[in-house]
Protein backbone atom coordinates (compact mmCIF):
# COMPACT_ATOMS: atom_id res chain seq x y z
CA UNK A 1 0.00 0.00 0.00
CA UNK A 2 1.37 3.41 -0.98
CA UNK A 3 1.62 5.87 1.89
CA UNK A 4 0.43 9.37 0.86
CA UNK A 5 1.20 10.99 4.22
CA UNK A 6 3.73 13.77 4.66
CA UNK A 7 5.77 13.32 7.85
CA UNK A 8 5.46 16.23 10.30
CA UNK A 9 8.44 18.59 10.34
CA UNK A 10 11.04 18.17 13.07
CA UNK A 11 11.26 21.94 13.54
CA UNK A 12 8.88 24.85 13.24
CA UNK A 13 6.69 27.20 15.19
CA UNK A 14 4.00 25.86 17.47
CA UNK A 15 1.12 26.24 15.01
CA UNK A 16 3.07 24.49 12.25
CA UNK A 17 4.09 21.59 14.46
CA UNK A 18 0.64 21.08 16.00
CA UNK A 19 -1.13 21.47 12.66
CA UNK A 20 1.15 19.03 10.87
CA UNK A 21 0.86 16.41 13.60
CA UNK A 22 -2.93 16.67 13.44
CA UNK A 23 -2.82 16.30 9.65
CA UNK A 24 -0.53 13.28 10.00
CA UNK A 25 -3.02 11.57 12.28
CA UNK A 26 -5.99 12.44 10.09
CA UNK A 27 -4.16 10.93 7.12
CA UNK A 28 -3.22 7.88 9.19
CA UNK A 29 -6.86 7.03 9.78
CA UNK A 30 -7.49 7.26 6.03
CA UNK A 31 -4.48 5.01 5.34
CA UNK A 32 -5.75 2.40 7.81
CA UNK A 33 -9.09 2.30 5.97
CA UNK A 34 -7.75 2.39 2.42
CA UNK A 35 -8.57 -0.43 0.04
CA UNK A 36 -11.07 -2.20 2.27
CA UNK A 37 -14.60 -3.27 1.40
CA UNK A 38 -17.66 -2.02 3.26
CA UNK A 39 -17.88 -5.38 5.03
CA UNK A 40 -14.26 -5.15 6.14
CA UNK A 41 -14.75 -1.59 7.41
CA UNK A 42 -17.73 -2.81 9.47
CA UNK A 43 -15.86 -5.79 10.95
CA UNK A 44 -15.82 -5.63 14.76
CA UNK A 45 -12.61 -6.16 16.70
CA UNK A 46 -13.47 -8.82 19.30
CA UNK A 47 -16.26 -9.35 21.81
CA UNK A 48 -17.31 -7.53 23.86
CA UNK A 49 -15.95 -4.55 21.91
CA UNK A 50 -18.03 -3.16 19.06
CA UNK A 51 -15.07 -1.26 17.62
CA UNK A 52 -14.75 -1.12 13.83
CA UNK A 53 -12.89 1.04 11.34
CA UNK A 54 -16.18 2.47 10.09
CA UNK A 55 -17.15 3.27 13.66
CA UNK A 56 -13.84 5.08 14.15
CA UNK A 57 -14.42 7.20 11.03
CA UNK A 58 -17.92 8.08 12.21
CA UNK A 59 -16.62 8.84 15.70
CA UNK A 60 -13.85 11.10 14.43
CA UNK A 61 -16.30 13.01 12.22
CA UNK A 62 -18.30 13.80 15.34
CA UNK A 63 -15.16 14.64 17.34
CA UNK A 64 -14.00 17.10 14.65
CA UNK A 65 -17.46 18.69 14.66
CA UNK A 66 -17.70 18.88 18.43
CA UNK A 67 -14.32 20.44 19.14
CA UNK A 68 -13.93 22.81 16.23
CA UNK A 69 -17.48 23.77 15.32
CA UNK A 70 -19.33 23.51 18.61
CA UNK A 71 -16.59 24.44 21.10
CA UNK A 72 -14.14 26.68 19.23
CA UNK A 73 -16.51 28.36 16.75
CA UNK A 74 -19.57 28.30 19.02
CA UNK A 75 -21.81 26.86 16.28
CA UNK A 76 -25.11 25.36 17.32
CA UNK A 77 -24.85 22.19 15.24
CA UNK A 78 -26.32 18.85 16.30
CA UNK A 79 -24.26 15.82 17.15
CA UNK A 80 -23.85 13.34 14.32
CA UNK A 81 -25.20 9.79 14.06
CA UNK A 82 -28.04 10.35 16.53
CA UNK A 83 -25.57 10.54 19.44
CA UNK A 84 -28.10 12.51 21.48
CA UNK A 85 -30.17 9.31 21.61
CA UNK A 86 -27.20 6.97 22.18
CA UNK A 87 -23.75 8.41 22.85
CA UNK A 88 -22.14 5.33 21.26
CA UNK A 89 -24.33 5.28 18.13
CA UNK A 90 -21.33 6.18 15.96
CA UNK A 91 -19.67 2.92 16.99
CA UNK A 92 -22.69 0.67 17.49
CA UNK A 93 -24.77 1.40 14.42
CA UNK A 94 -22.41 0.52 11.57
CA UNK A 95 -24.05 -2.64 10.21
CA UNK A 96 -26.28 -0.69 7.83
CA UNK A 97 -24.48 2.65 7.90
CA UNK A 98 -23.38 4.10 4.59
CA UNK A 99 -19.61 3.92 4.17
CA UNK A 100 -19.74 6.70 1.58
CA UNK A 101 -21.76 8.96 3.89
CA UNK A 102 -19.41 8.32 6.81
CA UNK A 103 -16.28 9.16 4.83
CA UNK A 104 -17.90 12.17 3.12
CA UNK A 105 -19.07 13.49 6.47
CA UNK A 106 -15.65 12.94 8.07
CA UNK A 107 -13.87 14.70 5.19
CA UNK A 108 -16.37 17.57 5.34
CA UNK A 109 -15.92 18.01 9.09
CA UNK A 110 -12.13 17.93 8.68
CA UNK A 111 -12.33 20.67 6.03
CA UNK A 112 -14.57 22.79 8.25
CA UNK A 113 -12.23 22.22 11.21
CA UNK A 114 -9.23 23.29 9.12
CA UNK A 115 -10.97 26.51 8.13
CA UNK A 116 -12.03 27.30 11.70
CA UNK A 117 -8.55 26.55 13.01
CA UNK A 118 -6.80 28.62 10.33
CA UNK A 119 -8.94 31.66 11.15
CA UNK A 120 -8.09 31.70 14.86
CA UNK A 121 -4.94 32.29 16.91
CA UNK A 122 -3.76 29.50 19.20
CA UNK A 123 -4.88 31.56 22.19
CA UNK A 124 -8.46 31.82 20.92
CA UNK A 125 -10.92 30.49 23.46
CA UNK A 126 -14.13 28.56 23.01
CA UNK A 127 -16.64 27.44 25.60
CA UNK A 128 -17.08 23.88 26.83
CA UNK A 129 -19.35 22.87 29.69
CA UNK A 130 -19.45 26.44 30.99
CA UNK A 131 -15.69 26.95 30.98
CA UNK A 132 -13.01 28.24 28.68
CA UNK A 133 -11.14 25.92 26.31
CA UNK A 134 -8.24 27.19 24.20
CA UNK A 135 -7.63 26.48 20.54
CA UNK A 136 -4.16 25.23 21.53
CA UNK A 137 -5.68 22.71 23.97
CA UNK A 138 -8.13 21.54 21.28
CA UNK A 139 -5.29 20.90 18.82
CA UNK A 140 -3.32 18.90 21.38
CA UNK A 141 -6.44 16.96 22.36
CA UNK A 142 -7.25 16.19 18.72
CA UNK A 143 -3.74 14.82 18.19
CA UNK A 144 -4.21 12.64 21.27
CA UNK A 145 -7.67 11.53 20.16
CA UNK A 146 -6.48 10.50 16.70
CA UNK A 147 -3.30 8.87 18.05
CA UNK A 148 -5.30 6.70 20.46
CA UNK A 149 -7.86 5.68 17.87
CA UNK A 150 -5.21 5.15 15.19
CA UNK A 151 -3.71 2.55 17.51
CA UNK A 152 -7.10 0.85 17.53
CA UNK A 153 -7.27 1.21 13.74
CA UNK A 154 -3.85 -0.43 13.37
CA UNK A 155 -5.01 -3.47 15.34
CA UNK A 156 -8.29 -3.66 13.42
CA UNK A 157 -6.51 -3.45 10.07
CA UNK A 158 -4.01 -6.12 11.08
CA UNK A 159 -6.92 -8.39 12.07
CA UNK A 160 -8.66 -7.81 8.73
CA UNK A 161 -5.80 -8.42 6.30
CA UNK A 162 -2.49 -8.46 8.13
CA UNK A 163 -1.46 -4.94 7.06
CA UNK A 164 0.57 -3.13 9.68
CA UNK A 165 2.58 0.07 9.81
CA UNK A 166 2.74 3.52 11.32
Amino acid sequence: MEDPRTPPPLTGDERTVLGNWLEWHRATLAVKCAGLTAEQLRLRSAEPSGLSLLGLVRHMANVERAWFRRVLAGEDVPKLWDKDRDNDADFKEVDTASVEEAFDTWRDEVERARAISAARPLDAVGERNGGDCSHRWILVHMIEEYARHNGHADLLRERIDGVTGE
